[in-house]
């Protein structure tokens, strides 16, 4: 399945949700994309409620669909709770702690960054963006990329990140401290829906 290349705030719109967390997409129209996206009101089905919050994260950590169900079923394979497992590997993938870190105001750029091999890994190039980090690992902009042009402008933009990461503006690195808290994710997400849907 090819990856998605679209507008993204054609996604958020048509999920009701944004997926760059930022409200964004929303702020001008925050109804369904269309010439009926206006008057679209109809009470969704339970499978149409679930299908939707799979949708709505799917689209916000940018993978496809085969990469998606292969993340939930890695998940299902860990002990405690299934959803919360879930949601931990999407946010331990290389494009996220690049995006948690300031290194690319959205996800999508920060999978661009990783792919051009922009990014190290405990000093080694890692040029796959679905990589997944461990707590510990160090994530910096390669030596000859310190420069990069979209990169200095995204970390001038940033003013706050994530509590399980920590960043040193001096190397251009930062270090993924420890697994996200549930409460440190976005509240708007209902994992045990997801969790519904694929355990049909």
């Amino acid at each position: 399945m090819a990856r998605y290349t679209g507008p993204s705030y054609k996604q958020a719109r048509s999920v009701g949700f944004s997926i760059s967390e930022t409200g964004k997409e929303l702020a001008r129209r925050p109804y369904a994309p269309g010439q009926h996206g206006k008057s679209r009101k109809a009470k969704l089905s339970d499978y149409g409620t679930q299908l939707k919050e799979k949708q709505k994260v799917r689209f916000m950590y940018g993978l496809n669909e085969k990469q998606f169900r292969k993340t939930f079923e890695e998940a299902g394979k860990m002990s405690g709770i299934h959803g919360y497992n879930f949601l931990k590997l999407l946010e331990s993938r290389l494009d996220n702690i690049c995006y948690r870190l300031g290194f690319s105001t959205t996800r999508r750029g920060a999978r661009q960054l990783v792919n051009h091999g922009h990014v190290t890994v405990n000093g080694k190039k890692v040029d796959i963006p679905s990589y997944r980090c461990k707590p510990g690992d160090v994530i910096a902009i390669k030596e000859g990329s310190n420069d990069h042009k979209a990169v200095k402008e995204s970390l001038e933009k940033i003013t706050k990140r994530v509590e399980f990461v920590t960043f040193d503006a001096n190397k251009l690195s930062g270090t993924y401290v420890r697994y996200p808290e549930r409460n440190e994710l976005n509240m708007d997400i209902d994992e045990s829906l997801i969790v519904e849907f694929y355990n049909k």
